[in-house]
């Protein structure tokens, strides 16, 4: 189907690398997993994301159910995560919530490379602070993932869109700007000077990005607490190690940001080369039905990373560290009882099933990049050893049959 893909077994290995990362990072960072449904009902997204967003107005995937209810097949993650946050009052465990997710998210947009209609992302949430020390933290922790998964040539790109008061004066300015070049923007920009202007600022048109590179900058309209708060996460991310550069126009396309809005981004992509983008939402758990509560956040889409980091690359299928080798027909049952005796003590292992030749096996051998070779034939069985081979070096020795299982699993 248009806009999916099937993921067949030498991509998996990668997708499997790089959730294994992901969990261990995460861990590290104290942050713990959650899973939230497929679906939601379309209010949550339309109140946290916003009407006049491209996800809510032109990508969503919305169906009616027998009961009449509105569904919506999660576009975004952060929404759910703040639903299943204000549900389960986990706020009750502590002051400091920090949350992770990976999964699978629907968006109808046009496919692309790394953008697909079907997709994964990974993300985090830190809720219950607002200072400046943890959007840098959240910064620092994709960044440390992103570096341990080989992606490089990352680019920290970060601006301030301030609070709500901040921000309501600059819309004004905004407005009082591109009101005179209305006819020069497009039918989507349009509109939104009308209903959220700032969304112009994050527009993909070459010729509206030209008219906005003379629009007032929003760091003139920063309170003070603003300006401190921008000002601290820079110097956070420069005690951190992290090199960024400030973009005025990073906004994002998601109507619940506050202050700190950032991407990662990677010329390996390329044209779509953003990897990650977050932001802190401080008002969005109160805009969802809970308490006010300060949070930040990221989100990263699976496959754009796995292309930054190389997926095309060939991969082989994970090796079969032991082949049992069956020389004679009578040694079948026998060969399959070792493989089955080397799994259930943890060695991965394989025998043949297509009752081939010795040397076909030996080809199935190397295909699987199997480590070792066991030879199992009459003499074998008859004298109670087995005859083990190293397929890189060549190296063969006996083992008795007996101790196959002690030799495979002792250091």
């Amino acid at each position: 189907m248009k806009g999916t893909r099937d993921l067949l077994p030498n991509e998996t290995i990668r997708w499997r690398q790089l959730e294994t990362v992901i969990h261990d990072t995460m861990k590290a960072w104290s942050y713990g997993e959650i899973r939230t449904p497929v679906f939601e009902m379309t209010e949550l997204f339309a109140r946290s994301v916003g009407e006049e967003s491209d996800i809510v107005s032109k990508q969503m995937y919305t169906f009616t159910d027998q009961s009449k209810n509105s569904l919506t097949l999660r576009p975004e993650l952060t929404a759910p995560t703040m639903r299943a946050y204000i549900q389960h009052n986990l706020a009750r465990d502590g002051a400091l919530t920090k949350l992770y997710y990976m999964d699978t998210l629907f968006r109808q947009e046009r496919p692309q490379a790394g953008r697909m209609r079907q997709f994964s992302q990974f993300g985090a949430e830190a809720i219950g602070s607002p200072h400046p020390e943890q959007d840098a933290e959240v910064i620092s922790l994709i960044c440390a993932i992103l570096n341990k998964l080989g992606v490089i040539n990352l680019e920290v790109v970060i601006n301030s869109i301030g609070s709500a008061h901040s921000r309501d004066r600059y819309r004004d300015e905004l407005v009082n700007f591109l009101t005179p070049l209305k006819n020069q923007l497009s039918e989507t920009s349009q509109r939104r000077l009308d209903t959220n202007p700032l969304r112009i600022l994050d527009t993909s048109d070459e010729g509206e990005q030209a008219i906005l590179a003379d629009a007032p900058d929003i760091m003139e309209f920063l309170d003070g607490e603003d300006l401190s708060h921008f000002e601290e996460l820079q110097d956070h991310l420069t005690e951190f190690g992290i090199d960024f550069r400030r973009d005025k126009s990073l906004v994002r396309g998601l109507d619940y940001y506050t202050r700190t809005t950032f991407e990662i981004t990677s010329p390996n992509v390329g044209a779509q080369s953003a990897l990650c983008g977050g932001g802190r939402y401080d008002d969005l758990i109160a805009q969802l039905g809970g308490k006010p509560t300060p949070a930040v956040g990221f989100a990263a889409g699976i496959e754009r990373i796995l292309i930054a980091a190389g997926e095309h690359k060939e991969t082989s299928l994970e090796g079969v560290s032991v082949y049992v080798v069956t020389v004679s027909d009578n040694t079948r049952s026998a060969a399959a009882k070792l493989a089955d005796n080397l799994r259930q003590n943890g060695v991965t292992a394989s025998f043949d099933t297509l009752r081939r030749s010795v040397k076909a096996q030996l080809r199935e051998a190397n295909r699987l990049s199997s480590s070792h070779a066991v030879f199992l034939g009459d003499d074998e069985l008859n004298s109670g050893s087995v005859e083990v081979k190293e397929l890189d070096s060549g190296l063969q020795s006996k083992v008795a049959i007996e101790e196959i299982i002690s030799h495979f699993t002792i250091d």
